[in-house]
């Protein structure tokens, strides 16, 4: 399986992309983080995945993180390490999502990114949503509740 060989070349493009992806993100610049997806790239979130596939592709990414993130009064990303080998990047951070004054929480994130050709074929986003569903507010659940497409 040579894409877990860690060809140092290799490792470190795709952390730079994975860096420039992130930083697209802590903008809320949606239509460029989108734009990191391979066509057949694949974000899910995985603790709900059995109910929601997740987003295919560019325009899907940037249409499901629109739904979730547009609407917040604030969005801060917190970077943390990454991990890489060859095509997979695991990045841990966290996010401060803010929905309206006194209505926020503090997200942990562990992050897998496989990465091929300068694409991002699959982002999976590991988190506690127990906690995410019990902090937002009731007008944000009704928002993102019939879903991008």
């Amino acid at each position: 399986m040579t894409d877990l060989v860690d060809d140092p070349a290799v490792t470190a493009a795709n952390v730079a992309l994975v860096e420039q992806f992130w930083d697209a993100l802590g903008r809320r610049d949606f239509a460029a983080v989108g734009a990191f997806m391979a066509p057949e790239g694949h974000y899910v979130d995985v603790p709900i995945m059995e109910l929601d596939p997740g987003a295919f592709g560019p325009a899907e990414t940037e249409a499901r993180l629109r739904l979730g993130l547009e609407p917040l009064l604030n969005y801060e990303l917190h970077p943390g390490p990454i991990v890489a080998s060859g095509s997979y990047v695991i990045t841990e951070h966290a996010e401060t999502w803010t929905w309206e004054e006194g209505a926020s929480i503090l997200l942990r994130f562990t992050s897998v990114q496989e990465v091929h050709d300068g694409a991002v074929t699959r982002w999976w986003d590991y988190l506690d949503f127990t906690a995410l569903m019990a902090a937002a507010p009731a007008w944000w659940l009704e928002h993102i509740a019939p879903g991008y497409k």
